[in-house]
């Protein structure tokens, strides 16, 4: 199976589990849902990566799903670490480190271990353009974790207003797409 994302207008946390979750049958949602009840992310903010590795080390999911949820959260803390210019032990998550946050990309993670693709393609990522309000005051956008992410991969134009591409989106397209179309 390819799976192939049109990230042209929006490359969103919920555009990719839309596309995710529509691609699946009815017995993959039902295996999708129970990786996700099984799977408790606790209800705190994990502030750095060791507290995230620790809570992933201990969820009740597949190995394939924890690690690439590990490997999700490695580069959210790569690009923080550039950003902040420290080590990546001492990078801080604000919106990411807390368990929606978590949850949201454990489900992600979830339906590609569900669907298994052979191979995931994608259209050029639209980053959006703009000034956005979070932890770390007004930001242009693409917020400064969202640009160090998206570095060497095809973004879109023109450029469209507002958040386009998060962080953890981003951190999620890198991980999971090999190969894009124009």
């Amino acid at each position: 199976m390819v799976l192939s994302f049109d990230f042209t207008e929006n490359a969103t946390r919920g555009q990719i589990f839309d596309t995710l979750f529509n691609a699946m049958d009815e017995s993959q949602h039902k295996r999708f849902y129970e990786i996700i009840e099984r799977a408790e992310v606790p209800e705190k903010h994990h502030h750095d990566i060791a507290e995230i590795n620790e809570t992933i080390d201990v969820l009740d999911a597949p190995e394939q799903v924890k690690s690439d949820l590990r490997s999700v959260y490695a580069i959210l803390a790569a690009a923080e670490a550039k950003v902040h210019g420290c080590d990546v032990s001492q990078t801080h998550f604000h919106e990411v480190g807390k368990a929606g946050g978590i949850r949201n990309a454990l489900a992600i993670c979830a339906e590609f271990y569900v669907l298994a693709p052979e191979e995931v393609v994608a259209t050029p990522i639209q980053p959006g353009e703009g000034e956005i309000e979070c932890a770390h005051g007004v930001l242009s956008l693409p917020a400064p974790a969202t640009a160090a992410i998206l570095e060497g991969m095809p973004l879109a134009e023109p450029r469209m207003g507002g958040e386009r591409c998060t962080p953890t989106s981003a951190a999620l397209i890198k991980h999971f797409v090999k190969n894009f179309k124009e």
